[in-house]
């Protein structure tokens, strides 16, 4: 029996959806919704499914298993919700939305209309992060003492003039930290565990933007780890994202999603640093070609529809790091008073 999904946004990222779902055997695409009409119809004609420009009407359209949403941040809950209220299972990009009051509000829909959520931190299925995972999860590293995160990438101006939601506080729900560094945060969450204190700054220095386009944050993790956090926009060309954490037994650095040096005093059987990749994707264009980290994600969350189970990443997840972009944002503000 197929399954039938229904994209929410006509941008690129819906396409990175659709192009997802296509790959996975009996998924379908049943219906599209966006305000774009030309670009909604595009992807329709390239993918599948019926156009929308009303969210009723697409969520009323049947068959119709789940939604997979793609439009700006600050609609995830308003969206999510009305798709619950319909009896849809939600799978939505990161962030959950802007605000964990508002992650609340979808993730108590969610439960009462007893449907599935998901959010889309797709980094967690890369095979050498799920391998760096496993090596903190069983002790290989030690306990863990340090953690360094760049994300230094570039946003030509018109990737935020040409746009009416990107770096707005209403939709957007800030900058270079909520929209590109909160994949980060999920990682440094779901490797080393919560933050308990916080120190940071942000600037505005390049675009003109609500938003910041430079945070750095001091994370003291309840573990008694410390974490740097780096994320802009406006480090020219861009660079690969770079993860270097160290415990008590060596350090691990990833770059690009790649593990790219392993010094350990007791390395694993049959592991191998990789060499850095020359894939720049991300770091100067929002677009994303390579899909199969949103493959996963939709693979796993079919899954825990099918066989009534959680998805790797759920709603209680994805609120993590809403949350601390929020203590970040805060500590920013009284530091920069």
């Amino acid at each position: 029996m197929a399954t039938h999904v229904g994209l929410i946004g006509g941008g690129n990222i819906s396409e990175t959806h659709a192009r997802a779902a296509c790959a996975i055997p009996g998924v379908v695409v049943a219906a599209i919704c966006g305000t774009n009409t030309e670009k909604v119809n595009r992807l329709c004609r390239n993918y599948g499914g019926r156009a929308y420009g009303e969210l009723g009407a697409f969520l009323d359209h049947r068959p119709m298993d789940f939604v997979a949403i793609g439009s700006p941040s600050g609609l995830h809950a308003t969206q999510g919700i009305a798709a619950a209220n319909h009896g849809l299972h939600v799978l939505t990009e990161k962030p959950i939305d802007i605000s964990s009051a508002r992650a609340d509000e979808l993730i108590e829909a969610t439960q009462k209309a007893g449907v599935k959520l998901g959010v889309m931190f797709q980094d967690r299925h890369k095979p050498d992060i799920r391998r760096l995972k496993e090596w903190i999860d069983h002790g290989v590293m030690g306990k863990p003492l340090l953690a360094e995160a760049r994300v230094k990438w570039y946003r030509p101006p018109e990737y935020y003039g040409q746009s009416k939601w990107r770096g707005t506080l209403a939709l957007d729900g800030g900058g270079a930290l909520i929209n590109q560094g909160v994949h980060t945060l999920d990682l440094l969450l779901w490797l080393i565990g919560d933050v308990a204190r916080v120190h940071a700054r942000t600037a505005t220095a390049l675009h003109a933007i609500e938003g910041e386009d430079i945070a750095i944050a001091l994370l003291e993790f309840a573990s008694g780890a410390l974490g740097l956090l780096q994320a802009t926009t406006s480090a020219f060309p861009g660079y690969p994202r770079r993860l270097e954490i160290t415990g008590t037994e060596g350090t691990v650095i990833l770059e690009q999603d790649r593990i790219i040096a392993v010094d350990l005093k007791n390395t694993p059987p049959g592991v191998s640093a990789g060499v850095p990749s020359q894939d720049k994707e991300n770091t100067s264009s929002p677009a994303v070609s390579d899909f199969s980290g949103h493959q996963a994600i939709f693979e796993d969350f079919i899954r825990a529809i099918q066989q009534n189970g959680t998805p790797l990443c759920d709603g209680r997840e994805g609120r993590r790091s809403i949350l601390l972009v929020e203590e970040i944002y805060r500590a920013a503000r009284e530091g920069n008073s």
